[in-house]
C-alpha cells in the first residue's frame, strides 16, 4: 500500500515514537524510508551583519545534530528490521517546508512524524510543524502522539 515512508525526526523522544510506528508500517508494505532532519540554513537573515560571524558555528552545530538524530533513527530502523533505509538532511527556513519538498525528493507517498517536536515554544501546542504539515503535504500523514 505505502512503497516509501518519510519520518521527519529531530531527536525527540515524540520523533522516536513515530519512527518506531513507521518501521511496523514499513515491515508490513515492504516500503522503503527515509528518516529526514531538516536545519534552517539561514536563521539569522534579517537580524544584521554580527550574527553573520556565527554562521558557520551555527551550521557545524546543525549539522552535527542532524547527525547523531539520524544516526540513532537509522540505528533504530534497522534493529526494527526494516531493509530498505534512507537518511537526509533537508533544508528549510521553515521547517515544514523543507518536509514538503523532501516528499516530491524522495518520491515518498505517506509521512509519520510526531505530534510534538522539540524546537522552542513549537514543543507546546500541537507541533506548529505538525500542523503545517498537514496543511501543505498532498500525501496521506499520519500523526504519533506522545
Amino acid at each position: 500500500m505505502f512503497k516509501h515512508i518519510l519520518i521527519p525526526v529531530d531527536g525527540s523522544e515524540t520523533s522516536m515514537k513515530a519512527l518506531a510506528k513507521a518501521a511496523e508500517l514499513a515491515k508490513v508494505f515492504g516500503s522503503a524510508v527515509t528518516a529526514m532532519y531538516v536545519i534552517d540554513p539561514y536563521p539569522f537573515t534579517g537580524v544584521g551583519a554580527d550574527f553573520a560571524y556565527g554562521q558557520a558555528q551555527y551550521l557545524s552545530a546543525a549539522t552535527a545534530e542532524a547527525n547523531t538524530a539520524l544516526d540513532a533513527a537509522k540505528t533504530a530502523l534497522s534493529q526494527a528490521g526494516v531493509a530498505n533505509i534512507n537518511v537526509l538532511v533537508g533544508e528549510g527556513h521553515a521547517i515544514h517546508d523543507g518536509i514538503v519538498r523532501a516528499v516530491e525528493n524522495t518520491g515518498a507517498d505517506l509521512i509519520v512524524m510526531g505530534s510534538h517536536g522539540r524546537r522552542g515554544l513549537e514543543k507546546l501546542v500541537l507541533g506548529s510543524v505538525t500542523q503545517r504539515v498537514l496543511g501543505a503535504a498532498h500525501i496521506p500523514v499520519l500523526v504519533v502522539r506522545d
